[in-house]
């Protein structure tokens, strides 16, 4: 299944090959950008056997995952595989992830993913529950603290059981930290996460992404939405001393995630000012909010 946001081209580049069968339901999610590109995006499911979903508006990733996925359940999928129109994995991979979800419904799992240069680009990410920091498994020098471990939205299996259990994404999010949420509920009920080594996707990160990223470096949608998301996050599953630590924390952990990007982009600051400044104000917004404070 599949989640499209005016990247017709990456289905018919990455996903050609994945044609519809009657054991092998191939669901794509049109969050609406354009007429013209819902109608790419038709021809194409028409040329391939793809069942297709048109939402009326951009809904964003998390909520268009849980329509297709409500597709998916409804012509009888027993397994959901998620992956993003800018990856690709071979016929044998999706087979392995789907083995594992039918060999027990309370996993949850994801391939290596790795970059078109062969670099690995997720192989297991750990959420640091004192300060909201994130770190690879492969980090040399990982933040202190307890942690919590988080699967990428961008490849993943599950069974439909343990989605239906867990009640797929969190719709709060739009863009970014949704996998961490489903993350994190999944074990709370008891389910596991894993990462299949022997099974491996490629994934050209940005390919995607609703907002032309600059040449200078991340778009200001990635920054926005990281930096809010983190504050959603928080106020959703942290006790009140966590949350506090957070807060305090959110104006330098959210210049290390635009730190992130690179310097050259610091060419260009005021976008990211722009991005780095909403999404403090919006995160606290949304704890204010949903905490009462």
């Amino acid at each position: 299944m599949i989640v499209n946001y005016g990247s017709s081209g990456l289905l018919l580049r990455n996903h050609s090959h994945t044609k519809g069968t009657s054991d092998r339901l191939v669901i794509i999610v049109d969050n609406f950008s354009s007429t013209d590109e819902q109608g790419r995006v038709v021809d194409l499911a028409n040329l391939f056997g793809w069942f297709v979903e048109l939402m009326p508006t951009n809904v964003g990733f998390g909520a268009g995952v849980n329509a297709g996925a409500a597709r998916a359940v409804r012509e009888g999928a027993q397994s959901i595989v998620v992956v993003n129109p800018d990856a690709h994995l071979r016929s044998s991979d999706i087979d392995a992830l789907v083995d594992e979800v039918v060999a027990d419904h309370e996993l949850m799992v994801s391939p290596v993913i790795r970059r078109s240069d062969g670099a690995v680009w997720f192989d297991g990410i750990d959420l640091f529950l004192d300060s909201g920091r994130m770190a690879s498994k492969r980090r040399s020098r990982p933040p202190s603290g307890s942690r919590r471990p988080w699967l990428s939205g961008a490849c993943f299996a599950i069974s439909a059981h343990l989605w239906e259990r867990v009640g797929g994404f969190d719709s709060d999010y739009f863009l970014y930290w949704e996998d961490v949420d489903l993350s994190h509920r999944v074990l709370d009920i008891g389910g596991k996460l894993s990462v299949l080594e022997r099974a491996s996707a490629v994934h050209d990160e940005g390919g995607t992404h609703p907002s032309r990223p600059d040449v200078h470096g991340r778009s200001s949608l990635y920054y926005y939405f990281n930096i809010r998301n983190r504050l959603v996050y928080a106020a959703k599953h942290l006790d009140d001393r966590r949350l506090t630590s957070w807060k305090w924390q959110t104006a330098r952990v959210s210049y290390e995630i635009v730190r992130g990007g690179g310097r050259r982009q610091f060419l260009r600051p005021w976008r990211l000012v722009r991005a780095y400044l909403r999404g403090i104000k919006d995160g606290f917004s949304y704890v204010r909010s949903a905490r009462g404070r």
